[in-house]
């Protein structure tokens, strides 16, 4: 299948590590020109490196961002147009925001989920749309959570800002249609990255269980027995925000290894 990437102006938010640098790299495989974003210019660096040398591809950069700030995220579309002419995909993507239960959290941290997952989605989004009118085309794939489908416990943040995001893509979806510009969402489930031992990190020292128990007993709730891969979950990602997808958009999409039973 040809994904037709091969010098298209991509920009991934928030992959320095983890789940963001995996869809970068698979960007990269295909020979687009990838734009990355985080807050720390030294894991930039790394990563662009790293890519690089995986890949082959050295049509890499970044743009130092931090996604709560609205004149980084336009810095960041500015400095794609200026490299690439174009902003073809944007991949929305923000770290997660902190475990625990709806009495542990205060105005400041609500209001900060609500920056850094919903608001910073809104605003990359409302710079990229002009650009992909003009001609005609584009992808936007928003990173979200499994708890888009089912809620998860301790992630109170996260289950009711995921969800907006849905919404959002919906409504792109119906309103960005006639202009050829596909929105979809994304969630991952267990996916093996820093977030995942971090929240595991959280949950094993308030059970006082080890992090061995917790994996396996988290294993096992899964049909395919295993945590995914960042890269099976990119392949996904990838895909969706290719030539190779013309129809599909509005659409939510759990990459969990069958773990979430809701329809």
């Amino acid at each position: 299948m040809e994904l037709e990437l091969k010098g298209k102006s991509v920009i991934v938010t928030a992959a320095s590590k983890g789940l963001g640098k995996a869809i970068a790299t698979e960007f990269a495989r295909e020979g687009a020109h990838v734009l990355i974003s985080s807050r720390s210019e030294e894991l930039l660096h790394t990563t662009v490196k790293e890519i690089i040398q995986e890949t082959g591809n050295e049509q890499i950069d970044f743009v130092v961002c931090d996604m709560k700030n609205a004149d980084d995220i336009m810095q960041l579309v500015e400095k794609a147009v200026a490299w690439n002419g174009t902003v073809d995909v944007l991949i929305n993507n923000a770290g997660g925001p902190p475990s625990g239960n709806f009495m542990d959290m205060t105005d400041e941290d609500w209001y900060h989920a609500f920056e850094l997952n919903l608001l910073s989605f809104v605003r990359s989004t409302r710079a990229v749309v002009p650009i992909m009118q003009k001609q005609n085309r584009g992808h936007i794939v928003n990173l979200a959570s499994s708890s888009i489908k089912q809620s998860l416990d301790q992630l109170v943040l996260s289950n009711t800002m995921r969800p907006g995001i849905v919404g959002l893509a919906k409504t792109l979806a119906q309103e960005l249609g006639s202009d050829n510009i596909l929105v979809n969402t994304v969630g991952p489930g267990t996916i093996e990255t820093g977030r995942i031992l971090e929240l595991n990190q959280a949950k094993s020292q308030k059970q006082n269980v080890s992090m061995e128990s917790l994996m396996e007993e988290a294993e096992q709730k899964i049909p395919m027995k295993r945590y995914g891969q960042p890269e099976e979950f990119a392949k996904a990602v990838v895909f969706l925000a290719s030539g190779a997808n013309t129809y599909i958009t509005g659409q939510s999409l759990i990459i969990d290894g069958g773990q979430v039973k809701a329809l």
